[in-house]
């Protein structure tokens, strides 16, 4: 009797198991039929939203910023870098292990207090600060994420946006040149080992044109074939209203490790770079910026090599490290880099089939000279026993002088320096 009832209550409950199975299966394809018949749009939208929850960590605290922005003091521990697979046990390095040597001399420290009376700040400042064992990161909208092509290339740049001076001579045709829509006006260094560069740079709004096409103004430490496995770090000022949605001057960095394909971006839109500051959000607003015929206002970025940890670190102004590029990151910056380049960049886009009037810097030919043309001086790079110098055989490239130009020199009190940039299209520039 116990064995029938026992065998009466297995096929009950083979029974119950079955029918829960055979709902499980119904409801499993009706939700992926109802998924497949989503339109794109809701899709989209979906996609979105699990992007923006991975990039917007919960903050601590968060500041109102006059521009608009929000900036989130996130806690440092919790930031975008720790959600690479490589990076889950990493031990945050709070400071380098040492500085170039030649960064704090008594003259460039004489010189730097007198810069402070022209000091740049960031627009959110204004309104507070982030706490300590916190870092500020700028957060991101809906609709920054909806301005980029997809999803996935939010954050990066186009391929084939990196100058190339050594293979790409001065009489080539400017229709070639332009293939890739990028225009620059930079001096450069090659043919040596660097472990880092400094250059101060002053800060404009150039106006752009078209919202797809961005100025900006930087360094780039280089390494690689300069093919598909480009190596590169860079930093300094952009507007890009494709990327913020404004016309506003930001503080931007950026990396990658293929030539722009899938690894890197811009900021801390990826994992990636560690951030241990909490005063300096990449990507947010600096002020004030330079004026024609007025007021200068300059920042000096500086990006080197821990040869002791193989880390990149970068600082900005007077004693902000803002943080590091792991070495595991790359391949030949991971023991060097082979070039360095300063200068401008633009996006021409042609609209209408002509040149783009995006201006490059304030918009001014080099001649124009001081308060009118932008500048980079005390350009220096880093040599192998961490000696900041000055650099040698300095060069320089621009797809079309006519359009962006640049012109270099040197002096006492700038060391070598260069002015560069230009208005775009113009009758010279049709």
């Amino acid at each position: 009797m116990a064995v029938a009832y026992f065998s009466r209550s297995r096929k009950r409950i083979g029974l119950i198991n079955g029918v829960f199975l055979f709902i499980f299966i119904v409801l499993s394809l009706t939700s992926l039929s109802c998924a497949a018949r989503q339109p794109p749009a809701s899709r989209q939208k979906l996609q979105v939203h699990k992007h923006l929850k991975r990039l917007n960590k919960p903050p601590v605290k968060t500041i109102e910023s006059p521009d608009g922005d929000k900036i989130d003091c996130i806690h440092i521990s919790h930031q975008p870098a720790f959600d690479h697979p490589f990076l889950k046990d990493h031990k945050i390095q709070t400071r380098p292990n040492y500085h170039p040597e030649g960064l704090y001399d008594s003259e460039k420290v004489k010189t730097e207090s007198k810069e402070r009376e022209n000091s740049i700040h960031q627009l959110w400042h204004v309104n507070g600060m982030c706490p300590e064992d916190t870092i500020p990161i700028r957060r991101t909208k809906e609709d920054d994420v909806l301005r980029a092509s997809s999803v996935k290339r939010y954050g990066k740049k186009k391929q084939s946006s990196i100058p190339l001076p050594r293979s790409i001579p001065k009489s080539a045709d400017p229709d070639l040149v332009n293939e890739s829509g990028h225009q620059h006006a930079i001096a450069y260094v090659e043919g040596d080992k660097f472990y880092g560069a400094k250059a101060t740079m002053n800060v404009w709004e150039p106006k752009i044109q078209q919202s797809n096409e961005f100025s900006l103004s930087q360094i780039w430490i280089l390494g690689g074939s300069f093919g598909e496995d480009l190596n590169s770090i860079e930093a300094g000022w952009q507007v890009s209203p494709d990327l913020y949605g404004d016309n506003n001057t930001r503080l931007f960095t950026y990396w990658t490790s293929d030539a722009y394909q899938a690894t890197g971006c811009y900021n801390l839109l990826c994992s990636g770079f560690i951030q241990i500051n909490n005063n300096i959000a990449m990507g947010a607003s600096i002020s004030p910026v330079s004026a024609y015929r007025n007021s200068q206002y300059d920042i000096s970025i500086l990006v080197w090599k821990d040869q002791k940890e193989g880390n990149w670190w970068m600082q900005f102004g007077n004693g902000y490290v803002l943080g590091y590029w792991p070495s595991f990151l790359f391949s030949y910056l991971a023991d060097s880099a082979s070039m360095i380049e300063w200068g401008g960049e633009v996006v021409n886009s042609e609209p209408d089939g002509q040149h783009t009037s995006t201006q490059m810097g304030s918009g001014q030919f080099p001649e124009e000279g001081f308060g009118k043309a932008s500048y980079f001086r005390n350009i220096q790079v880093v040599d192998k026993e961490n000696n900041l110098k000055a650099p040698k055989d300095i060069g320089t490239f621009t797809e079309q002088s006519n359009c962006y130009d640049v012109q270099t020199g040197s002096n006492s009190d700038w060391g070598h320096y260069f002015y560069y940039g230009g208005p775009g299209k113009n009758p010279n520039c049709p």
